[in-house]
């Protein structure tokens, strides 16, 4: 256990001696945290060590994109198989089985052959475009892909804006509740998590529901500063339960806080969590409503899709770290962090259209302020917290982290 006087984060790498067989834990890249309001210094280089591959054990997505449809992140952690108790080996060449199969999921889902002319987009919404002026693209025309859900996108992404509200916490639970941390030191927390979930490899959907999982737990409970990290694990254990094919254990994120809490702490905590929030483990995110608002602000092809991807969920991230930026809703800051993505992008021209205000339901004079917000967070280069940046300056992500930020934005973009 740790002494009394030890506020959290170590900076010791333990010997090899510690490492299971069979597997390579990551380092341990913490950081202290200073008593009081005062702002916590950067760590120190020595406290960072070089990040050996994640362990043998844990089974790594692929990453896959084609020319038509570009994603970061299509292959989800969850299982996204179907199981059928009809056939479980097919040869693709067996043209009666293939289409055996496909007449049986038309029928099932009541699809018709019939191509509906372009502009007829959620028919339940069209009095929305009645009021437009432009043409609207309709991004859920694809209804030979499973996980687009072509069918009832619709009504999933209503059922999200209207749960959205109901699974978010306090904006100001560092005023009323907390009395022993700050927002600095949520910051480094945060930041040490996005690290950790790098190093994993795990989808961006558990970081996101770590963040909404500590969030809601500390608008309810006090929490000392020694025990921060302690939830932030025992948070990122939990939703990589939910999300992940294959979760890190708990030894693992033993050994990833130097071992400063024992196993039982750490389950002890996950079990005061889950009871917290009674179970209630699906929340919309803003990575939630990322996708979507990215297929539709993608469907006029005006920048290189992974490009403009890659922004979003830069800008996104660097949203987690604000304690601030708990005001606005997830979808609210998917919708801006597109608007700003755009801008950077394509400064010259306006970046909301009638596609975008169609599927996110933000007119552009809507996210004035959180755009403004988003902005005042890319261009804060805050150099104690260094790891969504150097996450987005690899190559992978088209080091948008690199590109150049406008000191403003014409405010005749946000004019509807």
């Amino acid at each position: 256990m740790p002494d009394s006087n030890n506020v959290g984060f170590s900076g010791h790498v333990l010997p090899s001696t510690h490492v299971q067989p069979g597997s390579v834990p990551p380092p341990k890249v913490v950081t202290s945290f200073p008593r009081g309001n005062e702002v916590p210094l950067p760590p120190s280089p020595a406290t960072i060590s070089t990040i050996p591959p994640p362990p043998s054990t844990m089974e790594v997505s692929p990453s896959k994109s084609d020319g038509l449809s570009v994603s970061m992140d299509e292959t989800m952690s969850t299982c996204d198989s179907f199981k059928s108790p009809d056939v479980e080996y097919m040869d693709n060449h067996d043209v009666t089985a293939v289409d055996s199969i496909e007449r049986k999921t038309f029928r099932n889902l009541y699809i018709s052959d019939h191509v509906e002319a372009t502009g007829n987009i959620c028919n339940r919404d069209a009095v929305a475009e009645m009021e437009m002026d432009h043409k609207i693209i309709d991004v859920d025309d694809n209804y030979m892909d499973p996980q687009l859900c072509a069918t009832f996108a619709c009504d999933i992404y209503k059922h999200l804006r209207a749960s959205e509200v109901k699974k978010r916490s306090s904006t100001d639970f560092m005023e009323r509740v907390q009395k022993d941390i700050n927002s600095n030191m949520r910051a480094i927390l945060i930041d040490w998590l996005v690290e950790v979930a790098e190093e994993y490899r795990l989808v961006p959907d558990t970081l996101y529901l770590t963040v909404n999982y500590i969030d809601r737990y500390l608008s309810g409970n006090m929490m000392n500063r020694q025990r921060l990290q302690l939830l932030g694990v025992a948070c990122m254990m939990i939703a990589a339960k939910y999300e992940e094919i294959c979760a890190p254990q708990v030894e693992e994120f033993c050994y990833i806080t130097d071992n400063t809490y024992f196993k039982e702490e750490i389950i002890e905590m996950e079990s005061s969590v889950l009871n917290y929030l009674k179970f209630e483990m699906t929340a919309p995110t803003a990575k939630c409503f990322l996708r979507r608002f990215v297929r539709a602000a993608q469907g006029i092809n005006e920048v290189p899709l992974m490009q403009l991807e890659c922004m979003a969920n830069y800008i996104t991230e660097l949203s987690l770290l604000e304690y601030s930026m708990l005001c606005h809703a997830p979808s609210l800051i998917a919708a801006s962090a597109i608007f700003l993505a755009k801008f950077i992008l394509l400064p010259s021209k306006k970046p909301w259209n009638s596609t975008l205000q169609h599927y996110t339901l933000y007119k552009p004079s809507d996210l004035c302020d959180c755009v403004k917000d988003l902005h005042r967070v890319c261009c804060n280069n805050n150099s104690t917290l260094p790891a969504i940046r150097e996450k987005y300056n690899q190559h992978k992500y088209k080091c948008v982290a690199k590109k150049n930020w406008p000191p403003s934005i014409p405010s005749e973009f946000f004019q509807n």
